[in-house]
């Protein structure tokens, strides 16, 4: 259980076979294209015996491919948002699917019929969006004209004439005593809002200049009719043309809404177009002639057998040649990916590590070694039987029930693995749901709680210590025994076993005077430790040229043991955050005990469901980021470099469905 075996891969076959090869590939879902230009084969044969065969990468079927993937989603995004209303919402059901069954299903003509029936829905809605638009802003000018009745251009005459406008209702009683020195001119006043007055004046147009004298000081807004009817006319056609609209508004949305049956086509359809897309992608990798095609790629030493097999299901095996080589030297350190492997009980510890850093390729993986610690922190921390309980069942039935996104199934095995040592520790603290467990039941002794969290706070604090007391000696040893492995054992010494040597050293001696009163093991532990100190001030002063430069090196790693204090005193967070955690959920129930019986028992009940679902997620949010922060700076820091790159295979998104990967017969 560690970082998975890699080799690399390379299949030479002809060029009319590389999109059967690559749907084969593609389903295995555990072989990561390589590039071969960048590769570190000699392909100078090639270049002289096929160079004026090789063919550049097309970009049309990717170009197709992603204009079909925008087209998809434009339609769903529009069907979302306008049939809604119309027709129950109704999502696609999450499943697991093969890539060869998902292909297979996959018809490019029907869902290009689909598409195009709803773009050609979306334009007629979009084009009444924009004609009712217009309709309500002719609305609401002709609401202020509609009490005007005469049809402005056939009133006007050879020596009359009509103007139509409006001023600030603050300018109203001038601009009319201002309008009575032109005695010709006959106002009506046609409609007043909050702010304005619109009128219709009628006047000679002789006066023209002196009326056009008064409109400019009073900043008369003019307006045009455009109307061939009377305003209210105008007002009650545009209010049908409006109802009218609004129904084939309706009819089009009822007909939009029917395209929610074939809303799990559409959706796989988009998941197929990410896998022709991905699948497009991964050929600008590979060398190309008009006569055959090469592909190289990493590949998990325990799917190779897996590969054959696959790729004879669809081509005999004279067709095509297949090579696996071991990484070189070059490739491991600047090339090659990291895929972990571990069993089902560590696996879901792997995104602590990912969140990291992913080991490089001759590292160690720690996630095998942080698990332990991580559950047994996580569940000092939470450490109550009834938010383990509920962890548990919450996880469970998720996965149960429902066909999670590879990501979120991940978590679900994460809170559910976790939910173990929470219920645990619950019972060590005798907690249930911040409530205490009960010292006799039927008649019996019960033993809760082991370790009280109002009682015995300094012992819980101890514990913590000695918990990372453990943690950061198997953190050095595990750097030791990495140093020997590369054959650095001068540094093991100094940078690990000494260094546990000091630490213990130091343990005896604090043991010895503290519990045992014991000169013997103080003794013994002031020899240990001073003979690991001087290891860790000598091992330098052997390795460089300058001896006084080691000595000062050695001395100043030595001053490393006040950080050694910094990192234990990191770990009595986990008596904090346990105790604290208890503490508040008991707090909440003796604040709705101190209710009324009647208040207790009905908004009570609300209240302590909505408060102790607030400290779960408080508590569980605590652990999880306090949890890592002590892997990745007290834990990982003693052994643990990262650097890693992800294994990419090529696979599908999984936007929609889960892709299984094709299993076949050895």
């Amino acid at each position: 259980m560690a970082v998975n075996k890699m080799e690399k891969m390379t299949i030479i076959a002809a060029a009319e076979r590389e999109e059967a090869i690559l749907q084969a590939v593609q389903g295995m879902q555990a072989i990561e294209i390589k590039d071969f230009f960048h590769s570190n084969v000699d392909s100078s044969y090639l270049e002289k015996h096929f160079s004026t065969t090789f063919l550049e990468t097309e970009e049309s079927k990717k170009k197709h491919f992603q204009a079909l993937l925008t087209e998809i989603q434009d339609s769903l995004t529009f069907i979302e948002r306008f049939s809604e209303s119309t027709s129950k919402k109704k999502s696609i059901k999450r499943q697991i699917r093969t890539l060869h069954s998902l292909e297979q299903d996959f018809d490019e003509q029907i869902i290009r019929k689909y598409l195009k029936e709803i773009i050609s829905l979306k334009s007629k809605l979009t084009l009444i969006e924009t004609t009712r638009k217009d309709l309500l802003s002719k609305e609401k000018w002709l609401a202020r004209w509609q009490y005007l009745d005469i049809i402005p251009k056939e009133n006007s005459s050879e020596s009359t004439d009509i103007l139509l406008g409006s001023i600030s209702s603050a300018s109203q009683i001038d601009f009319l005593a201002d309008l009575e020195c032109l005695s010709s001119v006959y106002v009506e006043e046609i409609y007043q809002s909050q702010n304005h007055v619109y009128y219709s004046l009628i006047y000679l147009r002789s006066q023209l200049a002196d009326l056009d004298k008064i409109t400019s000081r009073y900043s008369f807004n003019q307006f045009e009719y455009p109307y061939d009817i009377l305003p209210n006319e105008a007002y009650q056609k545009n209010k049908e043309e409006l109802a009218s609209l609004v129904k084939e508004e309706q009819q089009l949305k009822s007909n939009l809404a029917s395209y929610r049956n074939h809303l799990a086509e559409i959706y796989l359809a988009e998941e197929m177009t990410y896998a022709f897309i991905n699948r497009e992608e991964a050929k600008k990798h590979l060398l190309n002639t008009s006569y055959f095609f090469i592909m190289q790629g990493w590949i998990p030493v325990d799917e190779k057998q897996q590969l054959s097999t696959a790729i004879q299901r669809v081509l005999p095996k004279e067709e095509v040649y297949i090579a696996f080589d071991e990484p070189t030297n070059d490739e491991i350190q600047a090339d090659i990916p990291v895929k972990l492997k571990n069993n089902s009980l560590v696996a879901p510890f792997e995104m602590l590590t990912e969140m990291y850093s992913l080991p490089k390729y001759d590292e160690i993986d720690p996630t095998p070694i942080m698990t332990p610690f991580y559950m047994v922190f996580f569940g000092m921390m939470v450490a109550d039987i009834g938010y383990g309980l509920l962890m548990l069942f919450g996880a469970f039935l998720a996965l149960k029930l429902m066909v999670l996104p590879r990501g979120i199934k991940r978590f679900a095995d994460f809170f559910l693995i976790l939910s173990f040592p929470t219920i645990v520790w619950g019972f060590i603290y005798g907690s249930i749901f911040g409530a205490t467990l009960p010292k006799v039941f039927l008649g019996i002794d019960l033993p809760f709680p082991i370790l009280s969290t109002t009682e015995d706070v300094n012992t819980i604090l101890i514990l913590s210590v000695i918990f990372g007391f453990v943690q950061l000696l198997t953190g050095l040893m595990v750097n030791g025994i990495e140093l020997t492995k590369r054959k650095r054992y001068l540094e093991s010494i100094s940078e690990s076993f000494a260094w546990q040597g000091l630490l213990v050293g130091i343990l005896i001696v604090v043991v010895g005077m503290l519990i045992f009163s014991n000169d013997g093991l103080v003794t013994a532990g002031i020899i240990v430790a001073a003979i690991s100190a001087l290891s860790i001030v000598i091992v330098p002063v052997i390795q460089s040229k300058s001896k006084v430069k080691g000595f000062a090196k050695g001395l100043y790693g030595l001053y490393g043991l006040t950080g050694y204090i910094g990192d234990l005193v990191s770990y009595t967070r986990l008596m904090a955050l346990g105790i604290s955690g208890g503490s508040i959920a008991a707090a909440f129930n003796m604040l709705v005990a101190f209710m009324p019986p009647v208040a207790r028992f009905t908004v009570g009940i609300v209240l302590i469901i909505a408060l102790h679902a607030l400290n779960l997620f408080l508590s569980l949010l605590s652990a999880y980021v306090h949890g890592a922060r002590l892997q990745y700076v007290e834990f990982f820091g003693k052994f643990y470099t990262g650097g890693g790159r992800a294994f990419k295979p090529l696979k599908t998104e999984e936007k929609y469905v889960n892709i299984e990967k094709t299993k076949v017969e050895e």
